[in-house]
């Protein structure tokens, strides 16, 4: 027996766990994969069994992949989940994988969101991996390269899979409809309107076409609109994984946008991550980075307007406060853009963290002691207030024997064009004295 019964042993299963396919051929999605001639299909037709990742978002198949690869390779399953086993299951699963190998028997262990083991909990199988007592299958939604062990990652095939498209889901539904709703129907906009909560995400697509189905009789009805599904669920915000690579990505995706000076693009996803779940003062802090890494010189306003919004919701709070924060980023997708003092800043960086520490020139050290005026500590320092345009032409504000590196180089937009003329001008008075 399989150290967790499977969950169709269990009375009363979900929609999600009755209709999980049975084969290959009746998985929905994932052709990039699965199809004929993709990665995955070579892989089940070959009868070689490998050590995989499937890395994906919920609901998109990958226990299910997991299961059927057991099937077609003839081997028995072990199932973990990383949320819930400790080291004592490892063992367990260790000890059952042996026997089996002792009965000729091949096995497949598969841990569930593989990254919630810690380290020692994923080195503990490796060592298994590679003797070939088991074949490991992991499942995350988390990016592997992340939070898996460059150890075990290296000896497994990551397969990437994709949210289920809206053809996809309505093809789920179908299905659902045909096997297990009975007589209940529903009309396209309520179709619409499950498919698009789902998210792409088959799952909670059958758990709400169930909670659907439990209203409908409730009820005493046999058919339902978008009304009534609007009525009689909870329908939750779109998918939105506060800690994960969706987060990240959406991250991404704003900050692109406002770089790539696209308003419209910036608004949608500042929307999409309010509507998800995000936190608004997290968000604040992200704009306030982006103006000063993406516009920086070129505009100050923009961040001076970062920072109010941020202010404006720390007064204000949701929903009132968002609209503060909206504006920020129309005004900084719009504002001229300039990376040039983020470059300089971090190529400074660079250059102290690799170069010897360099003493300070004599005239521009500090003289607070008497000791020090005669040391000759700022006995030469020119006072530039006192200089023709208050400018010191000509004076060397480095250390001695370093060249002049040229970290922050202007770009010609907004306000450093003003800026890289009056570089220009100093450095032309510099050569002039």
């Amino acid at each position: 027996m399989d150290l967790f019964e499977p969950e169709d042993t269990l009375p009363h299963s979900p929609l999600a766990e009755s209709l999980r396919p049975k084969t290959l051929d009746e998985v929905i999605g994932q052709t990039h994969l699965l199809g004929e001639g993709k990665p995955l299909r070579l892989a089940f037709q070959s009868g070689k069994p490998h050590s995989m990742i499937f890395w994906g978002p919920p609901g998109v198949g990958k226990t299910t992949l997991a299961r059927l690869t057991a099937s077609a390779f003839n081997s028995e399953f072990i199932a973990l989940s990383a949320v819930m086993s400790g080291v004592k299951d490892i063992r367990e699963a260790m000890e059952q994988a042996r026997r089996h190998w002792a009965m000729g028997k091949s096995t497949i262990l598969f841990v569930d969101e593989i990254h919630r083991f810690n380290k020692s909990q994923q080195d503990a199988l490796l060592p298994h991996v590679e003797s070939g007592l088991f074949t490991f299958i992991g499942a995350t939604t988390e990016n592997p390269s992340f939070e898996v062990n460059s150890a075990l990652l290296s000896r497994a095939q990551v397969y990437v899979l994709k949210s289920l498209s809206d053809a996809e889901l309505k093809q789920l539904l179908e299905r659902a409809q045909a096997k297990a709703l009975g007589d209940l129907t529903l009309d396209g906009a309520a179709v619409d309107t499950l498919v698009g909560y789902a998210d792409g995400d088959a799952r909670r697509l059958l758990n709400l076409l169930e909670q659907c189905q439990t209203a409908a009789q409730a009820s005493v009805q046999s058919h339902v609109g978008a009304d009534f599904v609007q009525n009689a669920l909870t329908l939750n915000a779109r998918r939105f994984d506060k800690g994960g690579d969706y987060f990240y990505d959406q991250i991404s995706a704003l900050h692109k946008s406002v770089r790539g000076s696209h308003p419209d693009a910036a608004l949608y996803w500042l929307t999409r991550m309010l509507d998800g779940g995000a936190d608004p003062k997290y968000l604040a802090r992200r704009i306030i980075r982006m103006a000063w890494e993406d516009i920086g010189l070129a505009d100050p306003r923009a961040m001076q307007i970062a920072n109010d919004a941020a202010l404006t919701y720390e007064r204000l709070g949701s929903p009132e406060g968002e609209l503060a924060l909206g504006q920020a980023v129309i005004y900084l997708a719009v504002a001229p853009k300039s990376n040039a003092g983020y470059k300089a800043f971090n190529a400074a960086r660079a250059f102290v963290k690799e170069d010897p520490s360099r003493a300070v020139p004599v005239h521009l050290r500090n003289a607070p002691t008497r000791l020090m005026k005669e040391l000759g500590h700022g006995h030469t320092y020119r006072y530039a207030h006192d200089e023709p345009n208050a400018y010191a032409a000509g004076e060397s504000y480095l250390p001695e024997g370093m060249s002049e590196p040229g970290w922050y180089e202007p770009v010609p937009r907004g306000l450093e064009i003003k800026i890289a003329e009056k570089l220009a001008l100093l450095k032309k008075w510099d050569e002039d004295a």
